[in-house]
């Protein structure tokens, strides 16, 4: 099988819409994994803010001129006993379901990283369910590496 065409890109506030439907994608998927969320309508993102900051990076994925996949990389302060002062944090990783499995959330995630790098950050933080078991997997192959568990009651 041939390998997908894609872009990524920018995204842009025109978009909008588009990426708050990934958002409730996002949501819907982590639902198992997260009892405590409260019901619909909940909302993760500021992403009109994401897309407009300087310190934030938020990328698309296109496939034959259609969205099917978002992602942000943000800026942060680390704690001042941490070795780096900055560290990147991903977020809003979302392929749509159709195009899973093809590669596009680790071609986003090299481009998001990279964009940190430009930025000299070399610290990449996500986070991801304990019980997500095929996400871990995604990111492991990408070379994240466990850290700190949180861990609730």
């Amino acid at each position: 099988m041939a390998p997908i065409k894609y872009t990524i890109r920018e995204a842009i506030t025109d978009e909008l819409k588009t990426l708050q439907e990934f958002e409730q994608g996002v949501i819907q998927y982590e639902r198992p994994f997260a009892p405590n969320l409260r019901e619909d309508p909940i909302v993760y993102y500021d992403i009109q803010n994401l897309i407009e900051r300087d310190d934030a990076q938020v990328l698309v994925v296109v496939v034959d001129n259609k969205l099917v996949g978002s992602g942000y990389a943000l800026i942060k302060k680390s704690a001042p006993y941490k070795n780096h002062e900055y560290f990147a944090y991903l977020g809003f990783m979302y392929i749509v379901p159709e195009q899973r499995g093809n590669g596009l959330n680790g071609a986003l995630i090299t481009e998001l990283v990279q964009w940190a790098k430009d930025h000299d950050i070399h610290e990449i933080q996500l986070d991801v369910y304990a019980e997500n078991k095929s996400a871990i997997k995604a990111y492991t192959k990408l070379g994240f590496k466990p850290d700190l568990l949180k861990m609730r009651l």
